[in-house]
């Protein structure tokens, strides 16, 4: 069977074509495979490749890619544009953050390993594709879906430098996200476990491809405001790589977190937030309250300093050391 790269440079010019990549079958025998959209513009030129979600219940960046692959002026397309609209159909099908057969995290699994366990087979699988044929990659996301927060970015720095952060941050910024937050991928306080050099946008940024996350609102639904913006960001960066005259938004500024940190509460029971994502909150105050099934309010939730509210729980059930926000606590606008 050809390669995804074959199977593109084979097509014709503006040409929308469909493909997929084969990754193994169910126990029933049913196949699974990631649906692939190559949309090969009239003129040679870049490759933007988009994947539209890792985590099964991440579902506005699937909307937004789909869209915009579709709508695509071929005719006046600089180069190919490909979507994945789900890096991970195993989680998709249930609609959970990972799949069942191993409970790993896609996003912390690349580059895989083709002999590994069934998300490692699934990295593998992917990663071979773009590596192979990608020049830059918007890896879409949301936050999970017991949160509510408008979109925001979130980038890395590769350990070889061969890919600034101002690029990064230029390229993000046509998004227009609310906070592009710098995630280092050795731990921290406040960091979410796990192997963050493992995401896909890392390893691309390591082999030299400009690549970042953008968090397109909030997960296990479709918000439409949010997938146009996504689908905005989408064309803005093609035109920044020459792929779309004219699509590149003039943007001036973007926030970038320098430091953020996602809060847990102590006490179980039900949460009720008092505040609503993008708050500028002073220090100690109340941004919500958790109360026992008494009624009785158990713990009040607050920061001793000032921050700024990124995300916050929209389900209230909790549990001790359960997320219940996503703040920054360091942040500047950074010119363009």
């Amino acid at each position: 069977m050809p390669s995804l790269k074959q199977f593109i440079e084979a097509l014709a010019p503006a040409t929308l074509a469909e493909t997929a990549l084969a990754l193994g079958n169910l126990a029933s025998g049913a196949a699974v495979s990631i649906p692939v959209v190559v949309a090969r513009g009239a003129h040679p030129g870049k490759c933007l490749w988009i994947n539209g979600q890792v985590h099964g219940d991440e579902l506005n960046g699937v909307f937004a890619a789909l869209e915009f692959v579709r709508a695509l002026p071929l005719a006046k397309l600089t180069g190919t544009v490909v979507v994945t609209a789900t890096a991970n159909p195993w989680a998709l099908d249930i609609r959970r953050k990972r799949a069942t057969q191993d409970d790993l995290d896609l996003d912390q699994s690349f580059p895989g390993h083709a002999d590994g366990l069934t998300t490692e087979r699934t990295a593998a699988k992917l990663f071979e594709a773009v590596s192979g044929c990608a020049d830059a990659l918007v890896s879409m996301h949301t936050m999970g879906t017991p949160f509510d927060c408008s979109p925001f970015a979130v980038y890395k720095v590769a350990s070889t430098g061969g890919i600034d952060e101002m690029t990064l941050l230029k390229m993000l910024a046509q998004f227009e996200p609310g906070y592009a937050c710098y995630m280092p991928v050795h731990s921290r306080p406040g960091e979410l476990p796990g192997h963050l050099a493992g995401s896909i946008d890392y390893q691309l940024l390591e082999a030299g491809k400009p690549s970042f996350m953008i968090e397109l609102g909030a997960g296990g639904r479709r918000d439409e405001q949010h997938v146009k913006q996504g689908v905005e960001g989408m064309a803005g960066v093609a035109g920044l790589l020459g792929m779309l005259e004219g699509a590149t938004r003039p943007v001036k500024t973007v926030r970038r977190v320098k430091r953020y940190q996602h809060v847990t509460c102590t006490r179980g029971g039900l949460f009720r937030a008092s505040k609503r994502p993008d708050a500028v909150l002073g220090a100690g105050e109340v941004y919500g309250e958790i109360i026992d099934l008494h009624g009785k309010v158990v713990e009040t939730l607050s920061i001793d300093h000032p921050v700024r509210l990124i995300g916050i729980r929209r389900d209230p059930v909790v549990h001790s050391g359960e997320r219940v926000s996503f703040v920054a606590h360091e942040w500047d606008d950074v010119a363009l």
